[in-house]
């Protein structure tokens, strides 16, 4: 053999996705991102992406699921776990006894939470104080255009949506930061001191109630909340207000390849594992989509990927077809669709350049995550690798492999490790991201068609 033959045949040589793509792809594509764009600009908080979600499933022929259901192959059923969470499913032709095939993902994103008593006034400046939600660089979020999203119980017991910063017309809001004229001593600590998690605190408004009194900003707030939603103070103390970039998505780039925008991480992979099942015919084993909460810090609480509402929503199904649960997570496979870190050429320190994920090759297989000696992590087996290798080759999907970061350079994980726990094999897999937990990340768009892609072909092996 030949020089070229013998590393045509023996080696490894991956291509940009563009280089392979054909027009019909990219409209596919083009089409499908589009669709996407729209949803991340939409869905900034778990909640909106359950809500989405629910209405999505309902207007494709998705029914709730109650204990007793009878199911038979191409049913299709959703669990809507408080409006923070939901797992859909659609049943297969084969028992469940001989597994599932399932994709996880999550759907909350590093943000600023409001605090439960928020509203104070200093110098005739009224601000809300906040607590940041997951792994943030805090000197990012300030001086950026903000948006309240969330919800409030009020004592009445009726709830109110609020969602104020992302109509054009609508008020942002706005974390301040000092002035580079008087910032010597600011500029002079660590990246990560140079905003304290206490500075964190959003300004809300600086005109005053005409009259006599303290704290007249304050009340003018309030008194603008209540006139628009009907709450009080204390009703701070029942609600869920968080504080997310406002704007769209947008294009990045000229030739529009990338995406930019608030929330990639994850719900880029959340809306690839929904989109395939929602028009899905009867797959061979039942297809189930989880769309999980509170990943970003730990994957605790009645939502997370470590509480039992899997195990409630799969024990359902098992139920309608007489099978033990266990015997169903022993033959079910998982794919932890969660994003990789895209290789960063103004970063190449940080990363091992032969193992990490890039822009345009495709989704991100990653065998472990973690850090360190891989703590952690949930390290897949050859098998398991093999299995995903296999599905996806056959289903002429574009993937690359995937690590995060140098050896003991950082670390992360995803729900890959709740997933194994409980005996269902296990891969992480998703969309390669630049700027992962910034104001705004990047994805390419030829990455996240093929994560898509990929998900229909684990839900359809």
């Amino acid at each position: 053999m030949t020089i070229e033959e013998l590393q045509s045949s023996l080696l490894s040589a991956p291509k940009n996705g563009y280089q392979t793509l054909t027009e019909q792809q990219r409209a596919e594509m083009n089409d499908y991102c589009n669709g996407y764009a729209e949803f991340i600009s939409t869905c900034k908080m778990e909640r909106e992406a359950t809500a989405w979600t629910v209405a999505a499933c309902e207007a494709h022929g998705f029914k709730p699921m109650v204990p007793g259901m009878e199911l038979k192959p191409g049913d299709k059923v959703y669990h809507n776990n408080r409006d923070k969470s939901i797992i859909v499913a659609v049943i297969g032709e084969k028992s469940l006894a001989e597994g599932a095939n399932i994709c996880a993902a999550h759907v909350d994103s590093p943000r600023m939470d409001i605090k439960p008593n928020p509203l104070y006034e200093d110098t005739e400046i009224a601000y809300l104080k906040t607590h940041y939600y997951g792994g943030i660089k805090k000197y990012q979020w300030v001086t950026t255009p903000l948006a309240l999203h969330g919800v409030i119980y009020r004592k009445d017991g009726t709830i109110v949506n609020v969602t104020i910063g992302e109509d054009p017309s609508d008020p942002i809001l706005v974390v301040s930061d000092l002035l580079v004229h008087l910032s010597g001593d600011q500029m002079a600590k660590t990246a990560s001191k140079v905003i304290e998690g206490e500075q964190l605190n959003v300004i809300v408004g600086t005109e005053p109630l005409v009259g006599e009194g303290s704290d007249l900003v304050k009340l003018n707030i309030m008194k603008m909340l209540n006139e628009k939603y009907g709450i009080i103070e204390s009703d701070f103390l029942s609600a869920e207000l968080n504080l997310v970039p406002a704007g769209p998505s947008r294009d990045v780039g000229l030739d529009r390849s990338l995406i930019g925008g608030y929330g990639h991480d994850d719900r880029v992979c959340a809306y690839a594992e929904i989109v395939p099942l929602l028009d899905m015919g009867i797959p061979t084993h039942t297809a189930v989509c989880i769309l999980a909460d509170k990943e970003e810090i730990g994957s605790v609480g009645i939502s997370g990927m470590q509480s039992h509402f899997f195990e409630y929503f799969m024990g359902m199904l098992c139920d309608a077809q007489g099978v033990n649960l266990e015997h169903c997570f022993a033959n079910s496979f998982c794919l932890s669709a969660d994003v990789s870190n895209a290789f960063d050429p103004n970063f190449p320190e940080t990363c091992d350049k032969r193992n990490n994920s890039k822009l345009n090759y495709g989704v991100a297989i990653c065998k472990y995550t973690g850090s360190r000696g891989k703590g952690g992590c949930s390290d897949a087996s050859a098998e398991a690798m093999g299995h995903v290798r296999t599905t996806l080759d056959n289903a002429g999907v574009a993937w690359q492999i995937a690590t995060l970061g140098k050896v003991d350079q950082g670390g992360g994980g995803t729900v890959a490790a709740y997933m194994a726990n409980r005996n269902i094999v296990t891969v992480d897999a998703g969309v390669p991201v630049l700027c992962m937990h910034a104001p705004m990340e990047i994805v390419s768009k030829y990455d996240c068609y093929m994560t898509m892609l990929a998900c229909k072909a684990i839900y359809l092996a």
